[in-house]
Protein backbone atom coordinates (compact mmCIF):
# COMPACT_ATOMS: atom_id res chain seq x y z
CA UNK A 1 0.00 0.00 0.00
CA UNK A 2 3.11 2.27 0.79
CA UNK A 3 3.64 2.90 -3.24
CA UNK A 4 0.01 3.91 -3.91
CA UNK A 5 0.33 8.14 -5.05
CA UNK A 6 -1.56 10.48 -6.74
CA UNK A 7 1.29 10.92 -9.23
CA UNK A 8 0.68 8.68 -12.15
CA UNK A 9 3.60 6.40 -12.37
CA UNK A 10 4.82 8.01 -15.24
CA UNK A 11 5.22 11.02 -14.25
CA UNK A 12 7.32 10.34 -11.18
CA UNK A 13 10.88 11.27 -11.72
CA UNK A 14 12.90 8.03 -12.34
CA UNK A 15 15.38 7.19 -9.78
CA UNK A 16 18.47 4.85 -8.17
CA UNK A 17 18.42 3.42 -4.54
CA UNK A 18 22.06 2.70 -4.74
CA UNK A 19 22.93 -0.01 -1.70
CA UNK A 20 25.86 0.35 1.12
CA UNK A 21 27.35 -1.50 1.27
CA UNK A 22 27.72 -3.39 -1.67
CA UNK A 23 30.72 -4.83 -3.73
CA UNK A 24 34.26 -5.95 -2.37
CA UNK A 25 34.46 -7.26 1.40
CA UNK A 26 37.85 -7.59 2.88
CA UNK A 27 38.11 -11.62 2.20
CA UNK A 28 37.85 -10.33 -1.41
CA UNK A 29 40.19 -7.38 -1.54
CA UNK A 30 42.83 -9.21 0.34
CA UNK A 31 42.81 -12.21 -2.19
CA UNK A 32 42.76 -9.23 -5.63
CA UNK A 33 46.00 -7.46 -3.90
CA UNK A 34 47.32 -10.91 -3.17
CA UNK A 35 47.78 -12.12 -6.55
CA UNK A 36 48.40 -8.16 -7.80
CA UNK A 37 51.53 -7.93 -5.54
CA UNK A 38 52.41 -11.91 -6.38
CA UNK A 39 52.85 -10.54 -9.70
CA UNK A 40 55.06 -7.48 -9.02
CA UNK A 41 57.54 -9.57 -6.41
CA UNK A 42 57.85 -12.85 -8.61
CA UNK A 43 56.64 -12.13 -12.41
CA UNK A 44 54.44 -13.57 -14.13
CA UNK A 45 53.43 -15.90 -14.54
CA UNK A 46 51.41 -16.94 -11.19
CA UNK A 47 49.19 -19.71 -10.75
CA UNK A 48 45.89 -19.36 -9.29
CA UNK A 49 44.41 -22.56 -8.48
CA UNK A 50 40.64 -22.06 -9.68
CA UNK A 51 39.56 -18.61 -9.85
CA UNK A 52 40.70 -15.89 -7.23
CA UNK A 53 36.93 -14.71 -6.60
CA UNK A 54 34.07 -15.38 -8.42
CA UNK A 55 33.92 -12.66 -10.86
CA UNK A 56 34.02 -12.71 -14.38
CA UNK A 57 35.53 -9.03 -14.67
CA UNK A 58 38.36 -9.48 -11.93
CA UNK A 59 39.63 -12.67 -13.60
CA UNK A 60 39.78 -11.38 -17.27
CA UNK A 61 41.66 -8.76 -15.62
CA UNK A 62 44.13 -10.45 -13.96
CA UNK A 63 44.69 -12.89 -16.70
CA UNK A 64 45.66 -10.09 -18.43
CA UNK A 65 48.30 -8.88 -15.85
CA UNK A 66 49.74 -12.60 -15.97
CA UNK A 67 47.79 -14.49 -13.89
CA UNK A 68 46.88 -18.03 -15.14
CA UNK A 69 44.34 -20.09 -13.45
CA UNK A 70 43.91 -23.79 -12.83
CA UNK A 71 41.64 -26.51 -12.08
CA UNK A 72 43.97 -28.41 -10.33
CA UNK A 73 47.27 -27.82 -8.72
CA UNK A 74 48.15 -30.33 -10.22
CA UNK A 75 48.44 -28.17 -13.34
CA UNK A 76 51.15 -26.74 -12.57
CA UNK A 77 54.75 -27.35 -13.68
CA UNK A 78 57.17 -27.87 -11.10
CA UNK A 79 58.92 -25.16 -9.19
CA UNK A 80 56.20 -22.14 -10.07
CA UNK A 81 54.04 -20.08 -7.63
CA UNK A 82 50.41 -21.25 -6.43
CA UNK A 83 48.28 -19.78 -4.72
CA UNK A 84 44.59 -20.74 -3.64
CA UNK A 85 41.47 -18.64 -4.04
CA UNK A 86 39.62 -17.14 -1.67
CA UNK A 87 37.26 -19.43 -1.11
CA UNK A 88 39.88 -22.17 0.97
CA UNK A 89 40.71 -25.85 0.07
CA UNK A 90 41.35 -28.94 1.44
CA UNK A 91 44.50 -30.61 3.52
CA UNK A 92 44.51 -32.96 0.20
CA UNK A 93 45.51 -30.00 -1.84
CA UNK A 94 48.35 -28.54 0.08
CA UNK A 95 49.70 -32.00 -0.32
CA UNK A 96 49.40 -32.09 -3.91
CA UNK A 97 51.26 -28.88 -4.35
CA UNK A 98 53.91 -29.99 -1.98
CA UNK A 99 53.92 -33.01 -3.98
CA UNK A 100 54.09 -31.09 -7.04
CA UNK A 101 57.28 -29.20 -5.75
CA UNK A 102 55.30 -25.84 -5.80
CA UNK A 103 55.51 -22.90 -3.56
CA UNK A 104 52.43 -21.78 -2.15
CA UNK A 105 50.43 -18.28 -1.08
CA UNK A 106 47.19 -19.20 0.78
CA UNK A 107 44.50 -16.33 -0.09
CA UNK A 108 41.75 -18.03 1.76
CA UNK A 109 39.29 -15.66 3.61
CA UNK A 110 40.21 -15.78 7.17
CA UNK A 111 36.66 -16.14 7.66
CA UNK A 112 36.64 -19.44 5.84
CA UNK A 113 39.70 -20.47 7.64
CA UNK A 114 37.62 -20.04 10.41
CA UNK A 115 34.99 -22.61 9.31
CA UNK A 116 37.61 -25.29 8.41
CA UNK A 117 39.18 -24.50 12.05
CA UNK A 118 35.80 -25.25 13.64
CA UNK A 119 35.34 -28.62 11.56
CA UNK A 120 38.72 -29.73 12.27
CA UNK A 121 38.09 -29.11 15.80
CA UNK A 122 34.74 -30.50 16.05
CA UNK A 123 35.95 -33.60 13.81
CA UNK A 124 39.20 -34.36 16.90
CA UNK A 125 35.91 -34.14 19.49
CA UNK A 126 33.98 -36.48 17.57
CA UNK A 127 30.95 -34.80 16.34
CA UNK A 128 28.82 -35.29 13.83
CA UNK A 129 29.28 -32.08 11.17
CA UNK A 130 26.13 -31.04 9.41
CA UNK A 131 27.73 -28.34 7.05
CA UNK A 132 24.59 -26.23 5.49
CA UNK A 133 25.81 -25.43 2.34
CA UNK A 134 25.76 -25.90 -1.62
CA UNK A 135 26.84 -28.93 -3.24
CA UNK A 136 29.68 -28.44 -5.33
CA UNK A 137 30.85 -24.80 -4.68
CA UNK A 138 34.49 -24.34 -3.72
CA UNK A 139 34.03 -23.31 -0.45
CA UNK A 140 32.33 -26.74 0.68
CA UNK A 141 34.46 -28.68 -1.11
CA UNK A 142 37.03 -27.15 1.19
CA UNK A 143 36.00 -27.23 4.26
CA UNK A 144 34.31 -30.43 3.92
CA UNK A 145 38.18 -32.05 2.88
CA UNK A 146 39.16 -31.12 6.92
CA UNK A 147 36.76 -34.06 7.92
CA UNK A 148 35.27 -36.02 5.17
CA UNK A 149 34.38 -38.84 8.00
CA UNK A 150 32.66 -36.54 10.07
CA UNK A 151 31.24 -33.87 8.10
CA UNK A 152 28.08 -34.52 5.84
CA UNK A 153 26.75 -31.53 3.38
CA UNK A 154 22.95 -30.24 4.07
CA UNK A 155 21.86 -28.09 0.82
CA UNK A 156 18.75 -26.70 2.38
CA UNK A 157 15.44 -27.32 4.62
CA UNK A 158 14.71 -30.33 2.29
CA UNK A 159 17.72 -32.08 2.61
CA UNK A 160 17.05 -32.49 6.35
CA UNK A 161 14.72 -35.80 5.81
CA UNK A 162 17.92 -37.69 5.05
CA UNK A 163 20.11 -36.77 7.36
CA UNK A 164 21.28 -39.36 9.83
CA UNK A 165 23.93 -39.16 12.89
CA UNK A 166 25.35 -41.10 15.06
CA UNK A 167 24.42 -40.00 18.30
CA UNK A 168 21.99 -37.47 18.03
CA UNK A 169 23.50 -35.66 21.29
CA UNK A 170 26.68 -35.15 19.74
CA UNK A 171 25.62 -33.22 16.40
CA UNK A 172 27.09 -29.41 15.34
CA UNK A 173 26.06 -27.43 12.30
CA UNK A 174 28.58 -24.92 10.01
CA UNK A 175 27.59 -23.60 7.24
CA UNK A 176 29.21 -21.97 4.04
CA UNK A 177 29.97 -18.28 4.46
CA UNK A 178 27.52 -17.16 1.48
CA UNK A 179 24.20 -17.82 1.98
CA UNK A 180 21.20 -16.42 2.88
CA UNK A 181 20.88 -15.59 6.38
CA UNK A 182 17.24 -16.30 6.32
CA UNK A 183 17.24 -19.56 4.59
CA UNK A 184 19.79 -20.83 6.63
CA UNK A 185 18.23 -20.02 9.66
CA UNK A 186 15.25 -21.92 8.08
CA UNK A 187 17.33 -25.29 7.85
CA UNK A 188 18.97 -24.66 11.43
CA UNK A 189 15.30 -24.61 12.82
CA UNK A 190 14.41 -27.78 11.07
CA UNK A 191 18.08 -29.50 11.87
CA UNK A 192 16.58 -28.64 15.57
CA UNK A 193 13.63 -30.24 15.15
CA UNK A 194 15.19 -33.11 13.79
CA UNK A 195 18.12 -32.73 16.46
CA UNK A 196 16.75 -30.95 19.54
CA UNK A 197 20.33 -30.83 21.05
CA UNK A 198 21.87 -30.11 17.34
CA UNK A 199 25.18 -27.19 18.58
CA UNK A 200 25.64 -24.23 17.05
CA UNK A 201 29.07 -22.94 16.26
CA UNK A 202 30.44 -20.56 18.53
CA UNK A 203 29.73 -17.55 16.30
CA UNK A 204 27.98 -17.23 12.99
CA UNK A 205 29.93 -18.58 9.98
CA UNK A 206 28.01 -16.72 7.40
CA UNK A 207 29.90 -13.97 7.35
CA UNK A 208 29.40 -9.83 7.86
CA UNK A 209 29.71 -8.92 4.08
CA UNK A 210 27.33 -11.28 2.94
CA UNK A 211 24.82 -10.52 5.99
CA UNK A 212 25.34 -6.52 5.34
CA UNK A 213 24.54 -6.94 1.79
CA UNK A 214 21.36 -9.00 1.89
CA UNK A 215 20.40 -6.62 4.54
CA UNK A 216 20.72 -3.16 2.53
CA UNK A 217 18.81 -5.33 -0.49
CA UNK A 218 15.90 -6.19 2.28
CA UNK A 219 15.66 -2.39 3.07
CA UNK A 220 15.43 -0.94 -0.51
CA UNK A 221 13.61 -4.13 -2.07
CA UNK A 222 10.46 -2.34 -0.49
CA UNK A 223 10.58 0.94 -2.26
CA UNK A 224 11.77 -0.73 -5.59
CA UNK A 225 9.97 -2.04 -9.26
CA UNK A 226 13.17 -3.72 -10.02
CA UNK A 227 16.61 -4.05 -8.52
CA UNK A 228 19.59 -5.46 -10.36
CA UNK A 229 22.65 -6.81 -8.92
CA UNK A 230 26.13 -6.58 -10.69
CA UNK A 231 27.45 -10.10 -10.01
CA UNK A 232 28.98 -13.44 -11.77
CA UNK A 233 26.13 -16.47 -12.25
CA UNK A 234 28.74 -18.67 -10.26
CA UNK A 235 29.12 -16.12 -7.19
CA UNK A 236 26.69 -17.79 -4.41
CA UNK A 237 26.71 -14.33 -2.83
CA UNK A 238 25.49 -12.24 -5.70
CA UNK A 239 22.83 -14.99 -6.10
CA UNK A 240 21.76 -15.12 -3.02
CA UNK A 241 21.24 -11.12 -3.25
CA UNK A 242 18.47 -11.98 -6.29
CA UNK A 243 17.26 -14.26 -4.22
CA UNK A 244 16.52 -11.57 -0.69
CA UNK A 245 15.23 -9.23 -3.13
CA UNK A 246 12.79 -11.37 -4.51
CA UNK A 247 12.11 -12.51 -1.14
CA UNK A 248 11.57 -9.04 0.02
CA UNK A 249 9.01 -8.61 -2.40
CA UNK A 250 10.67 -6.47 -5.73
CA UNK A 251 8.93 -7.69 -8.78
CA UNK A 252 11.36 -8.02 -10.36
CA UNK A 253 15.37 -8.81 -9.85
CA UNK A 254 18.47 -9.61 -12.05
CA UNK A 255 21.97 -10.49 -11.83
CA UNK A 256 24.21 -9.03 -14.84
CA UNK A 257 27.88 -9.10 -15.34
CA UNK A 258 28.24 -5.94 -17.17
CA UNK A 259 25.93 -3.02 -17.64
CA UNK A 260 25.60 -4.49 -21.11
CA UNK A 261 23.69 -7.58 -20.34
CA UNK A 262 20.91 -5.54 -18.59
CA UNK A 263 17.45 -5.51 -21.24
CA UNK A 264 16.36 -2.34 -21.69
CA UNK A 265 12.90 -4.19 -21.59
CA UNK A 266 13.35 -4.61 -17.89
CA UNK A 267 12.81 -0.90 -17.33
CA UNK A 268 8.90 -0.66 -18.61
CA UNK A 269 6.90 0.72 -16.08
CA UNK A 270 10.05 0.73 -13.72
CA UNK A 271 10.57 4.16 -11.87
CA UNK A 272 12.22 3.06 -8.75
CA UNK A 273 15.48 0.76 -9.56
CA UNK A 274 17.67 -0.82 -6.80
CA UNK A 275 21.15 -1.72 -7.56
CA UNK A 276 23.79 -3.47 -5.76
CA UNK A 277 26.51 -5.99 -6.50
CA UNK A 278 28.01 -8.76 -4.92
CA UNK A 279 31.59 -8.87 -2.58
CA UNK A 280 33.72 -9.93 -5.19
CA UNK A 281 32.45 -7.09 -7.74
CA UNK A 282 34.50 -3.84 -8.43
CA UNK A 283 32.91 -0.66 -7.93
CA UNK A 284 33.86 0.45 -11.74
CA UNK A 285 31.29 -2.05 -12.69
CA UNK A 286 28.60 -0.79 -10.90
CA UNK A 287 29.64 2.98 -11.81
CA UNK A 288 28.95 1.17 -15.51
CA UNK A 289 25.43 0.30 -14.36
CA UNK A 290 24.59 3.79 -13.21
CA UNK A 291 26.06 5.34 -16.42
CA UNK A 292 23.73 2.92 -18.49
CA UNK A 293 21.17 4.02 -16.21
CA UNK A 294 21.44 7.37 -15.96
CA UNK A 295 21.44 7.89 -20.26
CA UNK A 296 18.03 6.04 -19.76
CA UNK A 297 16.49 8.91 -17.33
CA UNK A 298 17.69 7.46 -14.14
CA UNK A 299 19.50 10.43 -12.82
CA UNK A 300 18.33 10.86 -9.67
CA UNK A 301 21.00 8.36 -6.88
CA UNK A 302 20.09 7.89 -3.28
CA UNK A 303 22.06 6.49 -1.31
CA UNK A 304 20.46 3.22 1.13
CA UNK A 305 22.66 2.82 3.78
CA UNK A 306 22.72 0.15 6.10
CA UNK A 307 25.99 -0.66 7.62
CA UNK A 308 29.42 0.78 8.10
CA UNK A 309 32.43 -1.50 6.91
CA UNK A 310 35.79 -1.38 8.21
CA UNK A 311 37.37 -4.31 8.26
CA UNK A 312 40.34 -5.13 6.36
CA UNK A 313 43.00 -8.56 6.45
CA UNK A 314 46.26 -8.37 6.15
CA UNK A 315 48.14 -10.26 3.14
CA UNK A 316 49.13 -13.62 3.26
CA UNK A 317 52.09 -15.05 5.08
CA UNK A 318 54.31 -16.28 2.73
CA UNK A 319 53.79 -12.76 0.50
CA UNK A 320 53.88 -11.03 3.77
CA UNK A 321 57.34 -12.62 4.47
CA UNK A 322 59.11 -12.49 0.98
CA UNK A 323 57.65 -8.23 1.11
CA UNK A 324 59.19 -7.63 4.23
CA UNK A 325 62.39 -9.50 3.37
CA UNK A 326 62.74 -7.18 -0.19
CA UNK A 327 61.78 -4.18 1.64
CA UNK A 328 64.98 -4.99 4.25
CA UNK A 329 67.41 -5.11 1.13
CA UNK A 330 67.43 -9.15 1.67
CA UNK A 331 65.61 -10.11 -1.68
CA UNK A 332 69.02 -10.09 -4.16
CA UNK A 333 67.75 -8.42 -7.87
Amino acid sequence: MGRMTATPATNRPKRVLLAAPRGYCAGVDRAVIAVEKALEQYGAPIYVRHEIVHNKYVVQTLERKGAIFVDQATEVPPGNIVMFSAHGVAPTVHEEARQGRLATIDATCPLVTKVHKEAVRFAKEDFDILLIGHEGHEEVIGTSGEAPDHIQLVDGPEDVAKVEVRDPSRVVWLSQTTLSVDETMETVDALKEKFPQLISPPSDDICYATQNRQLAIKELAGDADLVIVVGSKNSSNSQRMVDVALQAGVPAAHLVDFASEIDEAWLEGVTTVGLSSGASVPDVLVQEVLEWLSERGYVDVEIVKTADESLTFSLPKELRRDLRAEAAGLVKE
